[in-house]
């Protein structure tokens, strides 16, 4: 059975490139994973959903929650304040 959503990602080293995919099921974990590898600056290849790549549309919301994830972690750690409060004043996904 094809786990929900694969991750395909990179991650660069001296004098090697190692590849590497993340597999789950759930699709708040793959968003999350997503938002680590962003905040990482890791290179990201390719996600797929049941074994098939997402369409440009998919990809490109999918980074975009993710980078929502980033942002508002940084700016309720910045800004001292809690997740609700970010939600509220800035509207993104926390």
């Amino acid at each position: 059975m094809l786990p929900k959503y694969t991750i395909e990602y990179s991650m660069q080293f001296r004098k090697h490139t190692q590849s590497n995919h993340y597999s789950t099921d759930d699709p708040v974990a793959c968003e999350e994973f997503l938002s680590e590898l962003l905040e990482r600056q890791l290179a990201i290849h390719g996600v797929k959903h049941e074994g098939v790549d997402l369409t440009r549309h998919e990809f490109d919301r999918i980074l975009k929650t993710a980078a929502g994830i980033v942002a508002a972690k940084h700016l309720c750690a910045s800004l001292g304040i809690k997740a609700e409060e970010e939600k509220f004043r800035f509207g993104f996904t926390a």
